[in-house]
């Protein structure tokens, strides 16, 4: 027997990025549904399948006039895409005869979409709107997503070998219990756009009842339900998420999949109640759809993932009984958000703030503030010790942090890193403003993206072009307090970019042994510790005579001039010394300082602000 070739690496990658870049288009066609029915859009394009005659493809420079037809225009193209991509998808899968669950799972997903497009072309062209169509075109989104996200996953579980079997197996009670919690969020998402659809009274908008205990209308009813089916999945999902972290300590996919989805869970909900509290505002619609569709995403791959691990309950029920030390847990679970460095980002947060809004922030907005960006930075240093486990298992300094030591798994790590994320978002984005949390989002995708898995053992300019996750914070500050930026805020924003080589290469000046012994390109590794030492003093330079410039321009006062000449002048001299004496005590002291000297800096600006 001629043994079947094996699909080339090369074209196995090519197929999992279409793969991927369907599903993530699918699931923007989600949000987009969501806000063409809350926005009324449905109706906005006239004619089918062109909005307005403006054909098929989207044109930046002649774009419907009015929003509702932008929504529809906008849904309509991803829906093509989308399903070119899928059919793309479903040629490729059965040229590289890939397992059967991907080709079944490609073709529904193309035979779905077919199904919505006829849907959507019903809703252009009956008369009056049904109100069970847009349950069912809802209800084709979410099965289209399911197969697209599924056919992912099975596509980065195949590993090229042709007609290679991939099977999804719930043979746990915990496996079991996640299908059935899967399908439970699928009831509240249908029925949550039934009610939605319908008339309903005031009193059934935010309350569990609808007119006292029992509804009086059958939109109450439909809305009682919903709430209902919401308060079931609430427990089921409370259940799994306790499960999750007893059973499932050592599933990298599931546990981070599960705890994301819970905290998405949480805050769809937290984002429901708040539009309705604030009368529908269009940056919570916006949000309330994007954090539907991500829900729905993230439960299928922590669903999808626990079928195709197949685990047993019998080796769930061993890993629930190894223990667990909870006094060690607490301080592993702080370790890992790295408590120093969030202290020092949260007073550029905090001076931000001041120097953004020109006074001491209300005490409400400094909590929410601080509260979401401590755990977006904690957060980002929970999910880079996940990323750089093996490397800190290889240096000195970090071979005692939580994962590489073993105290805890890395699927722990991860988990415990994308809740903090996931949380911060949403308060920052509930209770602060959606630039705030966007912007802080993009320091999260920055610092772990960028810097940790792109750059850090890719280039030796890894800090530099690395260090502008660390300025966001400023940024994040000064649009909690305004909702918006200028060019003042860029100063704050430099003054942290260019403090970060020098502070930081200092430190590996020290440690220069643990980064070769890790493989990271830092500058002594590849360059030595002479052309270190310049480059630590010329960034010093032009970090001191940036500080200056700031009361050039009438941005601050004496104060903060007498202070940054000070304390410039301290930090010149530190950076003089390690330039000329060199040494690891000397490099020791310049890190030390310069943490002291941001922070300082900072402080200065703020106290400048509030007596100016």
């Amino acid at each position: 027997m001629v043994q079947e070739q094996q699909t080339p690496q090369r074209s196995v990658e090519f197929f999992r990025a279409i793969l991927l870049a369907t599903a993530i288009l699918m699931y923007l066609l989600m949000v987009a549904g969501n806000l063409v029915r809350v926005n009324d859009a449905s109706t906005a394009c006239p004619d089918w399948p062109t909005c307005l005659g403006q054909g098929l493809v989207v044109d930046p420079l002649r774009p419907p006039a009015d929003l509702p037809a932008q929504i529809n225009y906008a849904h309509r193209a991803l829906a093509g895409l989308a399903a070119g991509l899928s059919v793309l998808g479903l040629v490729l899968s059965h040229r590289y005869r890939t397992p059967r669950l991907i080709q079944f799972a490609l073709l529904g997903q193309v035979i779905l979409m077919i199904a919505g497009a006829g849907i959507g072309a019903g809703w252009t062209f009956l008369e009056g709107e049904p109100a069970w169509l847009p349950i069912i075109h809802l209800g084709t989104a979410l099965a289209a997503l399911l197969l697209a996200v599924l056919s992912v996953m099975g596509a980065f579980s195949w590993t090229g070998m042709p007609g290679k079997s991939l099977r999804l197996a719930y043979r746990s009670p915990f496996a079991r219990l996640s299908l059935m919690s899967l399908a439970g969020l699928a009831l509240i998402l249908l029925t949550g756009a039934l009610a939605a659809n319908t008339s309903r009274p005031p009193d059934c908008v935010s309350g569990p009842f609808c007119s006292g205990i029992l509804p009086a209308s059958r939109e109450g009813w439909i809305q009682l339900g919903h709430n209902a089916v919401t308060g079931l999945e609430s427990l089921a999902m409370g259940v799994l998420m306790v499960k999750a972290w007893r059973s499932q300590r050592s599933q990298r996919l599931i546990l981070p999949a599960a705890t994301f989805t819970g905290v998405l869970f949480v805050g769809q909900a937290m984002v429901g109640w708040l539009k309705v509290e604030r009368g529908f505002p269009l940056d919570l619609i916006g949000l309330h759809a994007a954090t539907a569709a991500a829900v729905w995403a993230a439960h299928i791959v922590w669903t999808a993932g626990a079928g195709l691990a197949g685990r047993t309950a019998e080796e769930e029920a061993l890993e629930s009984a190894q223990p667990v030390d909870s006094a060690q847990r607490r301080r592993d679970l702080l370790a890992l958000t790295k408590p120093v460095i969030v202290v020092l980002l949260l007073v550029t947060t905090y001076a931000g703030m001041v120097v953004g809004g020109k006074q001491i922030p209300s005490a409400g907005l400094t909590f929410w503030t601080l509260l979401a960006g401590a755990l977006a930075a904690g957060g980002s240093g929970a999910v880079n010790q996940y990323i750089d486990r093996d490397l800190d298992q290889r240096m000195q300094r970090t071979a005692k942090r939580p994962i590489p030591s073993g105290r805890m798994t890395p699927a722990e790590g991860l988990a415990f890193g994308v809740s903090l994320l996931g949380t911060s978002f949403f308060l920052m984005a509930g209770f602060v403003n959606l630039l705030a949390a966007l912007l802080s989002l993009s320091g999260m995708v920055y610092y772990i993206l960028i810097y940790s898995i792109l750059l850090k053992k890719a280039t030796v300019q890894n800090i530099v072009i690395g260090g502008g996750a660390g300025a966001i914070p400023p940024l994040v500050g000064w649009a909690a307090a305004t909702n918006s930026l200028s060019i003042p805020a860029l100063f704050l924003f430099a003054i942290i970019f260019f403090w970060t080589p020098p502070h930081f290469w200092a430190l590996a000046l020290v440690r220069q042994k643990d980064y070769a012994r890790a493989g990271v390109p830092m500058l002594p590794v590849v360059r030595g510790d002479r052309a270190t030492r310049v480059q630590i003093f010329v960034y010093t330079l032009e970090l001191v005579g940036l500080t200056l410039l700031m009361p050039v321009f009438k941005l601050t006062g004496s104060l903060y001039l007498v202070s940054a000449v000070v304390l410039g002048g301290a930090l010149i001299l530190s950076a003089w010394q390690v330039l000329r004496k060199g040494g690891n005590k000397t490099a020791w002291m310049m890190y030390r300082y310069s943490s002291m000297y941001l922070a300082l800096l900072f402080a200065a600006l703020v106290i400048d602000v509030l007596i100016g």
